[in-house]
């Protein structure tokens, strides 16, 4: 089990679980879109930031992506860690459908990814500059936005970075906040020059 600093905030219940299982980490559910209509909820996840930091593990589909710029709007960037799981397909085991796009969520995930997204952000090591190291600009001089194939090059460049397919820009920013994370997107985007 590891040890987190942060609150990491999560949808729902079954990823409270899921995560409770590996960390010691205070684990906030938002219950969904609910904390959407929750003031008390709202300002508990806005004081556990400003005394402790956040850390966002939100389902890589849209009504994840939808909930963590949620949070986002009203806790400030710099007490938030993003910490994405990769898209990958399938169904939870305690349900009898696939969700709506066929992702697996949090709860759904192996740990060892969990685990390896938490690393990724910081919150394992310690170690992490919340500040971007890129700009909009500078991903416009990758081709990764406002290119006639922007989109094609940055959903391969999510895939090979195991993020999820609809992450924005924005986001993607805000994920390269680590020397070692722009420089594993840099080496992609090279081998992708190569393989051309």
């Amino acid at each position: 089990m590891i040890h987190i600093r942060e609150a990491v905030i999560v949808e729902g219940r079954y990823d409270k679980i899921k995560l409770s299982a590996l960390t010691d980490a205070l684990v906030v559910e938002t219950n969904g879109f609910g904390i959407y209509k929750d003031a008390e909820k709202r300002d508990f996840i806005q004081k556990l930031a400003a005394e402790r930091g956040i850390v966002i593990l939100t389902d890589s589909d849209n009504a994840g992506r939808q909930i963590r710029s949620y949070l986002c709007s009203f806790i400030p960037n710099e007490q938030i860690r993003h910490a994405y799981i990769p898209d990958i397909y399938g169904k939870e085991k305690r349900k009898t459908v696939p969700s709506k796009e066929g992702k697996l969520g949090v709860e759904g995930v192996p740990g060892e990814v969990l685990l390896r997204a938490l690393n990724e952000v910081g919150v394992v090591t310690g170690e992490h500059s919340r500040q971007p190291r890129l700009t909009p600009a500078d991903l416009m001089a990758l081709g990764l936005t406002g290119c006639e194939n922007s989109a094609a090059l940055r959903r391969r460049l999510l895939m090979a970075l195991g993020l999820p397919e609809n992450l924005s820009t924005k986001m993607l920013l805000r994920w390269l906040d680590t020397d070692e994370k722009l420089t594993r997107m840099l080496a992609i985007l090279e081998n992708f020059e190569t393989d051309a």
